[in-house]
């Protein structure tokens, strides 16, 4: 039994690791077929996102989203003339696109790497093998700050769910002391009524014994 568990353990890690390995491909972006470096994470679309922007944002990069929508590229993040001294010593144009990998499937996500050079046209073509691992590699690499971004988010959702539970708490609490005013608000007018009762029922055996006296 003991040796089926570790097997099974050992086939789950070994598929989450093929699952992170980058490989060479093609996607659509400014109309036409692009050479691009893959990747597939075992994580939200969001996560593998927020760990790109934040990624390049330490390397100094903003980037800008395409927007639109008719934009077939709509989502996709641009840094312009970048340098990633991970993949290539030059300026390159880095385009990054990451997708669902389907709709049932919203806890895995597709990243698309696109290099373009200066001239627009795509660098994979002038690429050697050691530079064709660097772009690999460097999706590769990902990985922890996927990891991390996606931690953040489950933090952050847990924020929220918290949050809302202590706004539900507040508003209970609330209107228990709301209910509370309104009790003993009851219980005085109560008291009231009822004094109000006796002293009309006062009135009305004083008119009576006047009728019966005369």
């Amino acid at each position: 039994m003991k040796k089926i568990i570790s097997l099974l353990g050992s086939l789950l890690l070994f598929s989450a690791i093929c699952m992170a390995q980058a490989y060479e491909g093609k996607t659509e972006y400014d109309k036409k077929k692009q050479d691009a470096f893959i990747i597939q994470f075992h994580y939200p679309a969001q996560a593998v996102e927020n760990a790109i922007i934040q990624k390049m944002r330490k390397m100094g990069y903003k980037g800008k989203e395409e927007k639109g929508i008719f934009n077939k590229d709509r989502g996709a993040r641009i840094y312009n003339n970048a340098y990633i001294t991970a993949i290539s010593k030059n300026k390159m144009d880095y385009i990054f696109q990451v997708e669902r990998k389907s709709r049932k499937e919203d806890d895995e996500a597709i990243l698309y790497l696109i290099i373009l050079k200066q001239d627009g046209s795509n660098a994979v073509a002038g690429f050697d093998a050691a530079d064709m691992k660097s772009a690999k590699d460097f999706l590769n690499d990902l990985l922890p700050d996927v990891e991390a971004a996606n931690l953040e988010i489950q933090i952050k959702d847990q924020e929220e769910v918290l949050a809302r539970a202590e706004r539900k708490l507040k508003g209970l609490q609330e209107d228990k002391t709301d209910l509370e005013k309104r009790l003993d608000q009851n219980k005085k007018d109560q008291e009231n009524t009822q004094k109000e009762i006796e002293d009309q029922k006062q009135l009305l055996e004083s008119l009576k014994l006047k009728r019966k006296a005369e």
